[in-house]
């Protein structure tokens, strides 16, 4: 089960009687019985099953057969067929299949040859392969492509085996003859593949010999030639500027493939500003001209990757990268956005600007598949330009104000975030955007929409025309009131009646209907009883207003907001001593509307009570109109914009700190050597080698090639696995590499004797799966081994390692066991933080389905200090900004995020309270898409709450 072999196919386990039954058909004359049987009994072998009986059999009435499909089966049986004994030695019995292969090596038909051929390219065992050594060679000279082609590869293989050399030793030779006088490419290529393998030397001089001619080689072969020069430089770094030329030759091949393995090829051997100029543009032509969305994704990856390495030149490539926009494909055009925007620089972003806005008015007239949340990124992107150069700001921000009505509310909530943004940090467009939201104030649908825009006009509405106008909109979405009458109060089967009655009225004629005692059909708070809420918010805003439809659903939240900002209005008009007849007029018609919603909220025949808070907060404004001292007046007018300009200056620190942290820090060691360009002799450099000359320099003189911090973190990822007491000491190093997981143990023989069989044993619990079989090793007194251990991993859930070590002494007949200490894969090697805006994470926290609530149980006593500590614990990033987690008030609330190497996210939230005695209390949420990260993080965060360490 555990040896190699290119054939696996699930099969049933076999009963005995099954084995007879095949028995018995391969000793029949049916041709058709033969090959099932055939299947049947190679099936069983490669799941399992020993079936020794068979071989004689095989020989005797399948191996004298002529058919091919008969031949091609019985290759694949010796194929799985476990050839050698215990000891290693190759059967017997094999020795009857020797000449059956010889006489395939020399059968007139070439499929038989090619095929036996092929068959040899997976056999290992000497005894085997050296009677047919002479007929392989024979075959490098048969007339047809098919069968010298895999003549090749079986002498490659039979030369790359552990004593390949001896059975074969002037191979190199033949084969490089062979590459001169060849015609066919297919042959040639292997040929090549063969010298790049087994004689480096030789395949490089073959390239030099003909330099001029690999511009027209085929496809493969110059393929070939480029995993050659890779693998050259990577040994000698001193010649990579003579095959730089031929990379560049190849540069202008119409193959698809070769030249994106060119571009890839000279990212890894230069960091001249001319290479990796040259590489990009054949990226962006790839990702031009290839249909394929997979092949643009990977080819984004690359661009990425030239970003983080080389944002200079990378910088010049933006306007190529931003014409992948015009894919259809989503996850295509969120990567190029990301790309574009982290290359922005003032002399580019007018450019970049203007072409996400010809996206966005795009979005407006084409209906393409997920053009809502195509607008939202293409919004964000624009939003993160004017962030940065504001001086762009007035170009963009009028456009996009058009869709503060968008069906899509995520995109209108953007936008709305971004006006609120820029009308504070651009004061030069406050009054161009007052005025463009007073217009467009009534298209706007969403509620947390509205709350937004509403403050926004509360807050920068500065003169009596703006104050004044603000007002009136409201009023105008608002409509009549009061919002039900004390008539239809009373007599609710009537109001219900006529509920009734105006719903097919509305439905049918679009339009506002009137009742016979003269009132608007909205009036009524039973029609709403009659609509279901997202009926009325979709449909009768289109008939009433905004602000009137979204109150009359229950959103008294809303309410308050409108009583809130009304409020801000007429406070600023009292400041004007000769409006103050027109301030009291408009002071009690803000007290009528918000009387009417409290109201509205407490008539036992709305289905929507008004909540508390909303409540006490309309009570207030109401209060505050009647009443107003100067604090209060100041606390309304100035310190609520004062705390938006703080949470502003808070999240550009955060992201400044961000990039900060983002940003390699890389240092020279004194003694590092500095060479200097200048005194450099430059005779016979081309200027390709110049440039990579002196960007070597500038990375070693800058510290770009030191790596001290991985060397502390592999000590700090040392385990010990056995005591220091037993005979044989071992010790891992754990590097997680996504899906991976590499054992890197240390296996030391503290004896005097010498241990033989020695083999580390290990056996995995949870979704991690080992990779290789262990092998047995023999370990000299006082000497070590380095072992390496691969495992898969499925997903993030805590797995443990766990095994022994098993070894035999010259003096002791019986095995020796060590059990080893466990491993735990720990979570947090999995995940990491990362950053995601506030809408996001709640949009997540809403969608995900599995939840892990882990009550506090920590002797911990201050609540900021008890937050540090989970974060340090769980590895995870805070979003919620210092400034909210300021002040002592014996209350927190935090939300963390994080996500895993298999892209899963990871959501949690803090809330606790201090009691009166000290002691925390409260629970942190976990909450992700898949059951193991909230299972797992949950286990980690109650292990590591109680302590402080």
């Amino acid at each position: 089960m555990e040896r190699s072999c290119s054939l696996l196919i699930h099969f049933d386990k076999a009963t005995p009687a099954m084995a007879n039954e095949i028995k018995q058909a391969l000793e029949s004359n049916d041709f058709d019985a033969k090959i099932d049987a055939m299947k049947k009994a190679i099936l069983m072998i490669l799941n399992g099953e020993s079936i020794p009986q068979l071989f004689i059999t095989i020989i005797r009435y399948v191996l004298p057969s002529e058919d091919h499909i008969i031949q091609r089966l019985l290759l694949l049986y010796l194929e799985t067929l476990k050839k050698t004994d215990s000891t290693g030695r190759m059967l017997p019995e094999m020795i009857l299949v020797i000449q059956n292969l010889r006489n395939n090596l020399q059968h007139p038909n070439e499929y038989s040859r090619g095929v036996c051929l092929r068959f040899l390219c997976r056999v290992a065992e000497p005894e085997l392969i050296e009677p047919l050594v002479p007929s392989i060679i024979g075959n490098l000279e048969h007339r047809h492509p098919f069968v010298r082609r895999n003549a090749v590869l079986a002498v490659m293989s039979i030369y790359g085996l552990p004593h390949g050399e001896q059975l074969l030793d002037h191979a190199p030779e033949l084969i490089q003859q062979l590459l001169v006088s060849e015609l066919d490419a297919s042959v040639k290529r292997n040929a090549f593949l063969m010298l790049f393998n087994c004689a480096q030397f030789k395949a490089v001089d073959y390239v030099f010999s003909n330099i001029d001619r690999v511009p027209d080689w085929d496809e493969q072969m110059q393929m070939v030639v480029l995993e050659l020069i890779k693998k050259v430089c990577r040994t000698n770094k001193d010649e990579k500027g003579k095959y730089i030329k031929i990379i560049i030759s190849l540069l202008n091949s119409p193959l698809t493939a070769v030249i994106y393995e060119c571009a890839n090829t000279l990212m890894s051997l230069s960091s001249a500003p001319t290479a990796i100029r040259a590489a990009a543009n054949t990226y962006c032509q790839l990702l031009l001209s290839q249909s394929d969305n997979n092949v643009k994704l990977i080819v984004l990856d690359r661009l990425n990757e030239l970003k983080s390495l080389h944002r200079g030149v990378m910088v010049e490539m933006i306007m190529d990268v931003l014409r992948a926009l015009s894919s259809p494909s989503l996850d295509i055009r969120r990567k190029t956005n990301d790309i574009a925007l982290d290359l922005i620089t003032p002399k580019n972003v007018d450019e970049v600007v203007l072409v996400l806005k010809k996206e966005v008015v795009k979005t407006q007239s084409v209906e393409l598949e997920k053009n809502g949340e195509y607008r939202q990124m293409l919004i964000q992107g624009i939003h993160s330009c004017a962030i940065k150069f504001p001086e762009v700001a007035s170009t963009v921000v009028l456009l996009l104000m058009d869709f503060l009505g968008d069906n899509n509310v995520a995109s209108a909530i953007d936008v709305i975030v971004f006006v609120r943004e820029i009308i504070e940090t651009n004061p030069k467009l406050r009054v161009s955007i007052i005025t463009r939201l007073l217009d467009t104030f009534y298209q706007i649908r969403a509620a947390r929409v509205c709350s937004c825009a509403l403050w926004i006009l509360g807050e920068y509405c500065l003169s009596i025309p703006e104050v004044e106008s603000g007002i009136e909109t409201i009023k105008q979405c608002l409509g009549e009131l009061p919002f039900f009458t004390a008539s239809e109060e009373g007599d609710a089967p009537n109001a219900l009646k006529s509920s009734q009655q105006v719903n097919s009225i509305t439905v049918s004629s679009r339009r506002p209907a009137i009742l016979a005692d003269g009132t608007y059909a909205t009036q009524s708070a039973a029609i709403e009883t009659t609509l279901s809420p997202q009926t009325l918010v979709q449909g009768s805003l289109a008939l009433v207003g905004n602000l009137r439809s979204l109150i009359l659903s229950g959103d008294f939240f809303l309410g308050a907001v409108v009583a809130c900002t009304l409020t801000k209005l007429v406070l600023r008009l009292e400041d004007v001593q000769e409006l103050k007849t027109e301030v009291n007029k408009l002071s009690t018609e803000v007290l009528l509307i918000m009387v009417s919603m409290l109201q509205l909220g407490q008539s036992s025949y709305f289905p929507h009570p008004i909540d508390n808070d909303s409540y006490d907060r309309i009570v207030l404004c109401i209060r505050l109109l009647c009443n107003t001292g100067d604090e209060i007046r100041k606390i309304w007018l100035q310190s609520c914009r004062q705390s938006f300009v703080k949470m502003l200056a808070d999240k550009q620190f955060r992201e400044t700190e961000e990039i900060k942290a983002k940003a390699q820090i890389s240092h020279a060691q004194p003694d590092d050597l500095i060479d200097f360009y200048h005194l450099k002799s430059r005779k016979g450099m081309s200027q390709l080698e110049l440039e990579d000359e002196v960007q070597d320099d500038l990375k070693r003189a800058t510290g770009g090639f030191t790596k001290d911090g991985d060397d502390v973190n592999k000590l700090n990822r040392i385990l010990q696995l056995t005591g220091f007491s037993d005979p044989v000491y071992a010790e891992a190093y754990v590097t997680v590499h996504h899906y991976d997981i590499v054992l890197d143990v240390t296996i030391i023989n503290r004896t005097k004797l010498t241990l033989q069989n020695l083999c580390l044993e290990l056996a995995t619990m949870g979704d991690l799966k080992l990779v290789e079989h262990p092998q047995n090793y023999s370990l000299a007194p006082r000497s070590s081994k380095q072992i390496k251990a691969n495992i898969k991993v499925s997903s993030t859930e805590t797995g443990v390692i766990f095994g022994n070590i098993v070894y035999e002494t010259s003096n002791v007949l019986e095995r020796n066991v060590i059990v080893l200490n466990d491993i735990h894969i720990d979570i947090m090697d999995y995940i990491s933080p990362a950053s995601c805006a506030d809408v996001a994470f709640r949009t997540m926290w809403a969608e995900f389905e599995w939840e892990n609530k882990v009550a506090v149980n920590t002797i911990i006593e201050e609540e900021k200090e008890f937050l540090d500590h989970i974060i340090k614990s769980t590895n995870m990033k805070c979003l919620t900004p210092l400034s909210a987690l300021d002040g002592e008030c014996g209350f927190l609330a935090a939300n963390l995020y994080a996500k895993s190497v298999f892209g899963e996210d990871a959501l949690v939230n803090v809330s606790i309270e201090k009691q009166a005695n000290s002691k925390i209390t409260g629970f942190i949420r976990i909450r992700s898409k898949t059951q193991g990260i909230a299972l797992s993080l949950g286990d980690k965060i109650t292990l590591k709450q109680k302590g402080s360490s």
